[in-house]
Parts: structure tokens; sequence; C-alpha cells
């Protein structure tokens, strides 16, 4: 359950930027899986999960980047450069603003390999807030200035792992710390 508090005087542009209500309203405008299911289209296991029916309990183990050997090593960087040359099968970046897309009439997107998604999608949470009047509001970083520090890069890095699993074929990958 999220608060309904009134935001404070660090927030003086309340309701402008869409990530400032993250995650609410992006949850409150897609599907809602159901078991340990997840993924755009419900199609994919939760995070710790795997089976035909998303029921075994799975656990990932991550290393520590300084113990990782020269082939562990040498594997990561493979799989960061297939990222880097794999595009993405499930995502597309907007290329465009709402307004120039005319309400979605006039669609402006653009394929993008897995590994730059997850720059895009670091740099949207992080980027400054653009304002109604063409102004920038430049005072705000609502990935790494707010309550939603944690949650968020947990998240994303879960998520950047599942890419990266997919596109090489190895359930077995984990980011190192």
């Amino acid at each position: 359950v999220t608060s309904n508090s009134p935001v404070g005087a660090q927030f003086p542009f309340s309701g402008i930027d869409d990530r400032e209500n993250w995650p609410i309203v992006f949850y409150n405008r897609t599907c809602q899986c159901q078991g340990n299911f997840m993924g755009y289209n419900c199609g994919e296991c939760r995070f710790g999960y795997m089976g035909p029916n998303c029921t075994i309990r799975r656990n990932m183990i991550r290393k520590e980047i300084f113990r990782m050997t020269t082939a562990e090593k040498d594997k990561f960087v493979a799989y960061l450069n297939l990222a880097k040359r794999s595009i993405s099968p499930d995502y597309v970046i907007a290329t465009g603003t709402y307004e120039q897309m005319n309400n979605g009439s006039n669609p402006m997107f653009a394929d993008i390999n897995v590994y730059d998604l997850f720059v895009w999608l670091h740099y949207y949470a992080s980027r400054d807030a653009f304002l109604e009047d063409g102004s920038v509001w430049a005072n705000i970083d609502f990935a790494h200035e707010a309550p939603g520090f944690l949650p968020w890069h947990r998240f994303f890095l879960l998520l950047w792992e599942r890419e990266i699993q997919k596109v090489t074929g190895d359930d077995n990958f984990t980011i190192p710390y």
C-alpha cells in the first residue's frame, strides 16, 4: 500500500513528472500476473522461481568479482559483449515524447540492444525532469535521491541479469558484486 501523504517542499513540481509516483503510475496501467509469474505478458517466472508452473524455488549464488577465476571473468565480459550485439526481442525505446507521438497515433520507437536497454532505463530513471513550459528541473534524481533507491536498483539488476540469461541461454548466470 502506498502512502497518500503530501509530498514535501523538495518536490515543487508535484504531478509533472511520471517518475514521481513510481511505481504506481506504471502498475496501474499493466496486467496483474498470478502466482509466481511475471513479465510484460506474465510469461516468465518471478525472480527466484523456475519450472513450467514457476513453482520450483531457485537460489542463485552471486560471486564477489575479485574472487572470480579468469575464466569466469572472461565469460562475464563475453556475455556483456553479446548483450551489446543482441537486439532485445521484447523491448523497444521511445524516440519521441508523448506529445510528439500525438497521443499514440504517431508511434516513435526504435529497437535497442539488451545492454543499451539497461543504459537507457537507468538514464530515464535518473534524468532531469522536463517541465510543461519547456524548462528543466535539474535538482532531482528520482532513482538516486528518493525512497525508491534500493528497491528500484534491486529490480533493475535482477531484470538486467534475467535479460542476459535469456540472450546467452545460461540460466545460471548471475551478476557479480
